[in-house]
């Protein structure tokens, strides 16, 4: 009988991985012929009856662990303004290439693909968002399980106009429980990762997920593309639509974005670590990869302004340091102030020792330091364990 197996999974899981165990027995499993596979919101589990039971156990233990993570993860609350059904894909490859990391068995139509293993969620997003910008991503239309039963049900809603319209009505709602039930979850996974941690039975590569060290915080590398992609205003159009699947029937919205202009400004005091300098420069280009129009402007500046460039997309960025002598902060602002018409944003790479503005700018600002300092505005990201 299918739910003796679910239970008795579920036990042998608690066992042999405690974490995955603990989690995925607070699933509520509910049978649904609504649906070809299953699906999951972290709380309550909907299966079809036959597809879980042409699994084996190691593929039904995958499935149950599948469902359990997306909530625990707090995927939801980490979407921002991304494309939902996206979101939702480059999330179950991010899941899966842990499961798989740990030694669990794929089930038939997994989205897993070894490109993805090790990568973030929102790296992940952000491959898939520039494939489908070029044409380039290929999930195969004859997959009848998981996100692409979602596709369906996303395709069909958008040529319903009074699904659409009800779904629009009870958003606010639903993504309200949504947040609410993930940060429930996550709280519950966080007690649970630092029980297992006691006991070294961490699951490999959780540290992608959650950092139990640091209460939970994302690195340095998560928070920098957060800031930058706050400040895209790149949206998906319904006109024109892609054209990638238009020949199978398949309506998708295509990539519409405005210019993202970013000034990036480097303390060239002489206290700079170049090391970290220059994976921070590493990641802002990759960031930048991502991004079809944008614009940075890299000031270099110690008392005063020692040199400036524009890039621009496609172009690598170059930084060669000038100066060495005192720091002052006021100049990199008052440049902005007076020599550019708008800026999104600001990202200030600097150890914070010197001179601050009295006023904080209408522009957000991040001060990317090695170490966790007071700043009088802005945010800062530490690049190091502060």
């Amino acid at each position: 009988m299918l739910e003796a197996r679910i239970s008795k999974l579920k036990a042998k899981l608690l066992v042999e991985q405690p974490c995955f165990g603990a989690l995925a027995s607070r699933l509520q499993m509910h049978e649904s012929q609504n649906i070809q596979a299953f699906l999951s919101d972290g709380v309550i589990f909907q299966y079809n009856r036959e597809y879980l039971h042409a699994l084996n156990d190691a593929e039904l233990t995958f499935a149950l662990c599948n469902g359990a993570m997306h909530a625990a993860l707090a995927h939801e609350n980490r979407r921002h303004n991304r494309m939902s059904w996206l979101w939702q894909l480059a999330t179950d490859y991010a899941i899966n290439a842990m499961l798989v990391e740990n030694g669990m068995s794929c089930p038939p139509h997994t989205h897993y693909h070894a490109r993805f293993d090790g990568m973030y969620a929102e790296e992940i997003y952000a491959v898939l968002k520039s494939e489908i910008q070029n044409e380039a991503y290929d999930d195969d239309a004859s997959n009848d399980t998981g996100f692409n039963e979602e596709q369906r049900r996303h395709q069909q809603q958008i040529h319903n106009p009074d699904q659409q319209r009800a779904r629009e009505q009870n958003r606010p709602t639903m993504e309200t429980d949504t947040v609410i039930k993930e940060e429930q979850w996550h709280q519950h996974m966080h007690q649970t990762l630092k029980q297992a941690e006691s006991g070294s039975a961490l699951p490999q590569g959780i540290e992608r997920f959650i950092d139990i060290k640091r209460s939970a915080m994302l690195d340095w590398r998560t928070l920098l593309r957060h800031a930058v992609e706050r400040h895209f205003y790149g949206d998906y159009v319904q006109i024109p639509p892609s054209k990638k699947l238009l020949y199978r029937g398949v309506y998708l919205p295509s990539l519409h974005s405005d210019l993202l202009r970013l000034v990036i400004a480097v303390d060239s005091s002489g206290s700079v670590d170049e090391v970290l300098l220059s994976q921070f420069i590493a990641e802002v280009e990759s960031l930048m990869s991502i991004y079809p129009q944008h614009e940075i402007e890299l000031l270099i500046c110690d008392n005063k302004i020692r040199s400036h460039e524009t890039f621009y997309s496609g172009e690598m960025i170059h930084v060669t340091l000038s100066g060495g002598g005192a720091t002052d902060f006021r100049p990199v602002f008052d440049w902005i102030e007076t020599k550019l018409f708008t800026c999104n944003l600001l990202l200030y790479f600097t150890d914070t020792y010197g001179t601050f503005p009295q006023q904080e700018p209408m522009f957000e600002t991040f001060w990317i330091t090695p170490r966790n300092a007071e700043v009088p505005f802005g945010k800062v990201i530490c690049l190091t364990e502060c």
